[in-house]
Formats: structure tokens, sequence, C-alpha cells
């Protein structure tokens, strides 16, 4: 069965009147009910992405369809289908928590659902909020109520720009947990992070933008697979202080105390070298009393990708 797209972006840039160019042709098929994580650093693009799909933002050249929709033509029928929670805590500060979801869900013409605004609100753990002004509520319950406000009119499509940028690590975990439940309920969710982590934890997807471009973008394991290094980690009986000549083409690394030597590899490599490194260390009078193995995380890919663009 096909993978079905429901936002499809083509040939899309955007320069600002200053002439800086923020976005550069980018072609982005996003698929329904998957989680798709974009990283990237400051002014990579990753907000003016979001800012045109959601219709803040006038695209330069290019065109965005959300379910077959044009988001210019069609403005009202797709924002419809898209909630928003942005970077900025900018909500009705003296409204109280349920006041502030049915107004958002009144903006989009949808009728009164009390049941529904009590299920948005009881999985974001406010309902005992629920009469709080939101000028009362701290930094991460406030991040609660955007995304609770995003989800007021039952969207079919969520941006997460930055959700957990702040906010403590449990808090962190438990919006992780929410976003797996909306997807579970159909929803196809776009996440932008600066948390590494994030994206390896809960995307299916992967995005890398840098200078308005997407360098690569790939499902989270494959990304992983194809780019990921293994490393080869010695535990040494003796601290050594330098390696012997005969192991310098095998691009050694000894750590700060001399106790390791850690060699990285690729593991898809037919041969890894590690039984001649082995060897030579057999050779050389070096002993090791333990060794073990660890892989790249997306963060180290994201950096070597990060870094070759920029060289």
């Amino acid at each position: 069965m096909p993978i079905q797209s429901l936002i499809s972006i083509s040939g899309l840039s955007k320069t600002y009147a200053s002439g800086f160019e923020a976005l550069k042709n980018i072609n982005l098929d996003i698929h329904k009910g998957e989680i798709l994580s974009l990283l990237g650093p400051n002014g990579a693009g990753k907000t003016t992405l979001i800012g045109i799909i959601c219709g803040i933002v006038n695209p330069t050249t290019g065109s965005v369809r959300v379910d077959g929709h044009d988001i210019i033509r069609d403005y009202r029928q797709t924002r419809a289908m898209i909630g928003l929670v942005p970077q900025e805590l900018t909500t009705e500060v003296f409204a109280t928590v349920y006041q502030s979801l049915s107004y958002s869900r009144g903006v989009f013409g949808k009728k009164k659902d009390p049941r529904h605004i009590e299920k948005v609100l009881r999985a974001l753990s406010l309902w005992d909020k629920k009469d709080s002004r939101i000028v009362e509520l701290s930094g991460g319950m406030k991040r609660r109520v955007l995304i609770g406000k995003a989800l007021a009119h039952e969207p079919d499509i969520l941006f997460l720009d930055e959700p957990t940028a702040g906010v403590d690590v449990e808090l962190r975990k438990d919006m992780w947990a929410l976003i797996r439940n909306l997807r579970a309920q159909g929803v196809t969710i776009i996440l932008t992070t600066h948390y590494i982590e994030e994206a390896e934890e809960i995307a299916d997807r992967v995005g890398i933008i840098n200078h308005g471009e997407i360098i690569i973008i790939e499902d989270t394991g494959e990304l992983m697979r194809k780019l990921g290094k293994k490393h080869l980690i010695l535990e040494l009986h003796k601290s050594l202080e330098s390696l012997p000549g005969e192991l310098d083409s095998y691009n050694l690394e000894i750590s700060d105390d001399g106790m390791q030597l850690i060699y990285t590899y690729d593991i898809h490599m037919e041969r890894t070298g590690i039984t001649a490194l082995l060897n030579g260390l057999a050779q050389a009078g070096i002993r090791f009393r333990d060794l073990n193995t660890t892989q790249s995380s997306l963060e180290d890919i994201f950096v070597t990708l990060v870094g070759n663009k920029q060289s």
C-alpha cells in the first residue's frame, strides 16, 4: 500500500525584503500519520517553513498543498486542518485555561464541545487548572495550554515549534508521551527541536535543515544505519601516554587518562579492521581487560552533516 502524502511542498523558496534567503527550493512530502522532526541550528529556516505551511508567511516561489488543497487558494480549508504550537508563550493571559481553549475552537468555526475540551485538558494534565487564569500558571503549564489551544479545533496536522524548549526533563517526557498518543489517534505531527534526543526518541523521520536547505530527510532508524559509526572502546590494563608507530594507521584515540583506546569504524564496511587491530595491539604488547562498542547518536550525525555542508 503506497504511503499517502498529506502535505506536499514543491520548489518552495522565501526571500525577505532585506535580501535574506530563508528557504531555498524546498521539496518535501510529509506522510499522513507520521511524526517528522525538523532539526537545524538557529536561522536554518525551520520556523519560516512552518509559517508558510500554516499561512502566516507568504512564500516567494513554490507551492504547498495540504490534503490536495493549495494553501493560498484554499486557505480556510487548509488552515482548519492545522494546529500550531508556536515558540512564544503568547496567549490570553487573563482568561482562564478553559476559556482560552474554548475561544480557540470558536475561531475555527467549530461548535462548542465541552466534552472535547475536557478530553484535551485531561490529556495535558490541565483539568484541575481549568478555572485558573493563564497569568497564574508556570511556564511549563503555559506551554501545555498552547498545545491545548492547538488541539481545541481537532486538527489533522499538528505543528510543534520547539515545544519543550525551557521545560524540565519530566515535562518533556510527558509531552513525548502525548505526541505518541496523538499520532496513535491519526494526527500527523511536525516537530522542530534543538533537542537531538527528542528527534531520536519519537520521530519516524528526521529532516535536517541548514541555511534554508534540506540536507537530508530519512527514516530515523535508516539514517542511523546509513550514517552511524561504531566505536570500539578498549579498557587497558595500564595507562598509555602515546601509541607505538606501528598502530598509527588505525587512527586510534587515547582517552585523557590514558586508560582507554577508542577505535571508530564503519559498520557497513566488509572489513572493519578489528581483527587486525587486536593482532597489532598484541604484537605491541598492549593488553586490555575489557572492550565494548557504542554507536553514533543522531547528534553525532547532525554535527557531521552540518559541518560538511558548511565546509
